[in-house]
């Protein structure tokens, strides 16, 4: 049985990578029919990876509702990290300190109507949506209501969705997200349970590291004072420091890239900590160390930072697979 696939918001591909190694795992063919993503560095990652030929669509919001049904193949799964911006708790900050929308108010930052374009016209057996855990509670919960009422609006029925942390699947990172599964009919699903395998920070380090990678005495400094100042106040954790024999780092996430202070990692001899290398960061989300990393450093912190851990994914997709 070969499963056809199409990829949305597909950033480095992390959710078409899981699904892939679940599919070899039940001894299934996929093919990723479809695939979009907005940033052009990401693509660039995306089609190194996976030998992608044809054009990877861009924006969706420029693919009208007229066009789907030609542009956009039949297919058995769609995957769907959809951009949290809109949902997210930093989102909600930073978008009203700027005076701005958020949610469902925010036409250009919420995507999600796109994926019930898909849905509706295209009709697929399933799908797998991801995002942040505060969108349950966004809108005083309003927003996810909204959420699961559209999405079986247009046909699906949606298991109660489940959050579920990384550092249960093997990663030593506690990562939060929500995961949302539909199907066409009902369908008996259970989301995956943590895994009885537990790695330390140790599992994801590289060895003779380029010293550029350490922070200066000067940003180091800054750390600690922020920090203290966060926790006079009440406010904020400030930096986050890890040993290699830590069972977990923070959530690393897109803005890893600007000092690193969610992750900073203490070398004993060193006077200051350093930052996780570009590869250790494609580790601690389950990228194997085959997968290419062709961008600059700080684009792919970003990119890593921006991406699903592929573990989390790949559990959640077996048992999808096995139900389609």
């Amino acid at each position: 049985m070969k499963v056809k696939i199409i990829d949305l918001f597909a950033g480095i591909g992390g959710m078409r990578l899981g699904t892939e190694m679940a599919a070899k795992k039940l001894g299934l063919e996929t093919e990723t029919v479809f695939s979009c993503e907005n940033d052009e560095k990401a693509r660039q990652t995306y089609r190194d990876n996976f030998g992608i030929d044809e054009e990877i669509y861009g924006d969706i919001k420029e693919l009208k509702t007229d066009d789907i049904a030609r542009t956009v193949k039949s297919h058995d799964l769609l995957l769907a990290g959809f951009p949290c911006p809109a949902f997210s708790l930093a989102g909600l900050v930073s978008r009203n300190s700027l005076n701005r929308k958020h949610g469902f108010a925010d036409r250009k930052g919420n995507l999600f109507p796109d994926i019930v374009r898909i849905l509706r016209i295209k009709k697929p057996k399933s799908f797998l949506l991801e995002n942040v855990p505060y969108i349950r509670s966004h809108n005083e919960g309003r927003t996810f209501k909204k959420i699961l009422k559209e999405l079986e609006s247009v046909g699906y029925y949606v298991p109660t969705p489940e959050v579920l942390s990384s550092s249960d699947f093997g990663l030593p990172q506690k990562r939060r997200r929500i995961y949302i599964v539909g199907f066409r009919k009902f369908t008996l699903f259970n989301y995956p349970r943590a895994l009885n395998k537990k790695n330390d920070v140790a599992s994801i380090l590289e060895k003779n590291i380029d010293p550029k990678y350490f922070i200066s005495k000067k940003l180091w400094t800054s750390h600690k004072a922020r920090k203290e100042r966060n926790k006079k106040r009440e406010v904020g954790f400030g930096y986050g420091l890890v040993t290699p024999e830590s069972s977990h780092t923070r959530t690393l996430s897109r803005r890893y890239y600007k000092d690193g202070s969610e992750i900073l990692l203490k070398v004993n001899g060193s006077k200051t900590p350093r930052k996780l290398t570009p590869r250790e960061c494609a580790r601690l989300q389950g990228f194997p160390n085959s997968f290419q990393i062709p961008v600059s450093d700080n684009e792919a912190y970003k990119q890593f930072g921006n991406s699903v851990s592929v573990p989390v994914v790949k559990e959640i997709a077996l048992e999808i697979l096995q139900r389609i």
